[in-house]
């Protein structure tokens, strides 16, 4: 079973073409409407302008949307107000445009990016339980604890976002900086702001415990400063906790004469 990553590289790949879209999209639908400034209302190419703000924001980002913004605010000024081809504005109908176009832009902007982060986080989330659900699956058809193993590491290393990811059957002491089972992060005997800094450094662990008792554990190697949500941590201790029968089992086999 191969995990790959969660789209990383696509996504920034597209985000930096619709960053260039939104720069060069307010100029090439400014200067469209160039022929018909006389006998075409500023209104309708403001309403034009806000119609593509809001497409790039949707495709795009935050950043997307504000460049969009900008833009079509500048060169609507530029191109079809008078004093043509000069960043001024005499008239004042022309300025209370502008300045809607600005306002109206920051706000559809910020409408989309509230909506892709809300998309987002029910796609990782519908992501992460599919993981548990493999997980679980392995373990009832009692898979060689090679195979879960290696499945867990990389499903671990996805959902912490982790530089690397290991399992080590013996827990050492003293004890690396702790995910709990209800996803807190204890180091040195206190709670770890993971929310705010990320996981502590150069290493921490999860304990993989079956019926109280450790079977092993898995070593994490974090990305430093990247903050993680509770929800993250949560999922990653369920996750190792649905191993820990299978690593038991096998261990306790071994010690069979």
């Amino acid at each position: 079973m191969v995990v790959t990553l969660f789209g990383a590289s696509p996504r920034r790949y597209r985000s930096r073409i619709v960053n260039v879209a939104a720069i060069v999209a307010p100029i090439a639908l400014s200067a469209l409407f160039i022929p018909f400034r006389t006998s075409f209302t500023n209104v309708a190419v403001a309403l034009s302008m806000v119609a593509m703000i809001e497409a790039l924001a949707i495709l795009g980002t935050r950043f997307t949307g504000v460049l969009a913004t900008l833009g079509a605010a500048l060169w609507f000024d530029f191109f079809l107000t008078a004093p043509y081809e000069h960043f001024t504005i005499n008239h004042l109908p022309d300025l209370e445009i502008t300045l809607s176009i600005m306002v109206i832009g920051a706000i559809v902007t910020e409408l989309a990016a509230r909506s892709d982060h809300h998309r987002r986080m029910a796609d990782q989330e519908a992501h992460f339980i599919s993981l548990l659900r493999d997980v679980a699956i392995m373990a009832a058809r009692n898979e060689e604890q090679s195979r879960v193993v290696e499945f867990a590491t990389q499903s671990l290393t996805q959902v912490l976002e982790l530089r690397a990811c290991r399992f080590d059957p013996l827990v050492s002491e003293p004890p690396l900086a702790r995910i709990q089972p209800d996803g807190e992060v204890v180091h040195v005997g206190l709670r770890w702001p993971v929310t705010e800094i990320g996981l502590p450094g150069p290493h921490c662990e999860i304990l993989c415990l079956y019926r109280g008792v450790p079977a092993g554990r898995f070593v994490l190697t974090p990305t430093p400063g990247l903050a993680l949500s509770r929800g993250q941590l949560v999922i990653a201790a369920v996750l190792v906790s649905l191993v820990a029968p299978s690593v038991r089992e096998t261990r306790s086999m071994g010690r069979k004469p």
